[in-house]
């Protein structure tokens, strides 16, 4: 028997009671990624990314081992409810135009000491200030850098389009209207290599695309660890305090991590491990969330139906959007249709083995974002569910 096929005899044993749809969570691979996210940390805390976990129980339980400390949110109501549930130290991702949020976390010392919020533009400050509705607490800030690699002059661009900062001067510039601003305490600098920590370098069937990718990131790594300690350099000069400097992301890991300028490590997606994951050389780890799916339907030899299962994934359509059949191995989606909203054809030998109400299990592109279909995760040790526990949505949590 396969390890693929021994957890499938595992999952379906802890499921057997229960109908799906359904997604799970194995503690032992959730564990054992968690392990290997530390150890590649190489001593440096990681900072679990929310949006990846989307689960205030499993947020609990990564962030009590060592080698993790803070959560990186994605929205300020999020952050709010984090830390109004006892979280003390949420990084807010991305800025906000949440008004009634603002002026929320200006008014409780509670939440502006848990709470920091990011801010990449001056007119962002001017907002928050707008939003205050009399509330006078500090509120700590978090300032964003660039990390896209400029080529040919900077004709050719890789890397997502998020800050507009990109060199020492600018970030330090900011830092001082930050420094200058009652009411504003600068504590910290990111910078999110997406471009490096995101893309897998090992496409399969894509030899040579796979090697300039390497090559790219290669240089991207190069390129930013010269510009990041130069503007930290210029960010301290301003604020001689600044708490932290975060970076990197699940696929780099270990290649931020070496760098003196950074202190902490963002990751969260590699505790899931969704199948995006399947392309990287960096690392390698367990799929920990899977969901299921049942058979509804058998239309003829070699295939089988299964209820719903069209779950896409953020970001540029395409076929790497789509959840994956996972177990049994060997069954594919039907060319013509896809993976459907509420019915699922797939095709392969192994659906001859497939009965009515069977359990088809699924591993979804991205990580966090399964939780957005689910009430709740049944957290599986060998072959016992030992706890469910809901997701954010179960907790009646939509904040995107």
């Amino acid at each position: 028997m396969t390890a693929r096929a021994a957890d499938r005899a595992r999952y379906d044993r802890a499921t057997a009671h229960l109908d799906a749809p359904l997604a799970i969570v194995d503690l032992e691979a959730f564990d054992d990624n968690a392990d290997d996210l530390a150890a590649r940390a190489g001593g440096k805390p990681i900072r679990v990314a929310s949006k990846s976990v989307r689960c205030r129980a499993l947020l609990e339980r990564v962030l009590a081992r060592p080698g993790f400390a803070g959560i990186m949110s994605f929205t300020l109501a999020e952050s709010l409810w984090l830390a109004r549930a006892g979280f003390d130290d949420v990084l807010l991702a991305y800025p906000s135009a949440d008004r009634a949020a603002f002026a929320e976390l200006a008014a409780d010392p509670k939440l502006a000491a848990a709470v920091t919020v990011m801010v990449d533009d001056h007119s962002q400050l001017e907002l928050i200030d707008a939003s205050r509705a009399g509330g006078r607490e500090e509120i700590r800030v978090c300032l964003e850098l660039d990390t896209s690699l400029r080529l040919l002059g900077g004709r050719i661009r890789i890397g997502a389009l998020r800050s507009p900062l990109r060199s020492p001067a600018q970030l330090a510039e900011l830092a001082r209207s930050v420094a200058r601003r009652p009411g504003f305490r600068l504590v910290g600098l990111m910078a999110y290599e997406g471009h490096v920590a995101g893309v897998g370098d090992a496409v399969a069937g894509r030899p040579l695309r796979s090697r300039a990718i390497r090559l790219m990131q290669a240089a991207a790594r190069r390129e930013l660890a010269v510009r990041r300690a130069e503007v930290v350099r210029a960010v301290r000069a301003v604020a001689p305090e600044l708490e932290f400097v975060n970076g990197g992301g699940t696929g780099s890991v270990q290649h931020t991590a070496a760098e003196a300028a950074v202190t902490e490590i963002a990751a969260g997606s590699g505790l899931y491990v969704p199948r995006l994951f399947d392309n990287y050389t960096s690392f390698t780890a367990r799929p920990a969330a899977v969901f299921a799916q049942p058979v509804v339907r058998r239309p003829g030899v070699g295939v089988v139906t299964v209820l719903g299962g069209g779950y896409p994934a953020s970001g540029a359509a395409g076929a790497d959007r789509s959840p994956v059949p996972y177990l049994p191995e060997g069954l594919r989606y039907d060319a013509q249709e896809g993976a459907g909203e509420v019915q699922t054809p797939l095709l392969g030998s192994p659906a001859d083995d497939l009965l009515i109400g069977d359990k088809v299990w699924f591993r979804h592109a991205k990580a966090g974002e399964l939780c957005e279909r689910f009430d709740a995760l049944q957290l599986i040790e060998g072959d016992r569910i030992t706890a469910t526990v809901p997701t954010y949505r179960g907790e009646g949590k939509t904040f995107l």
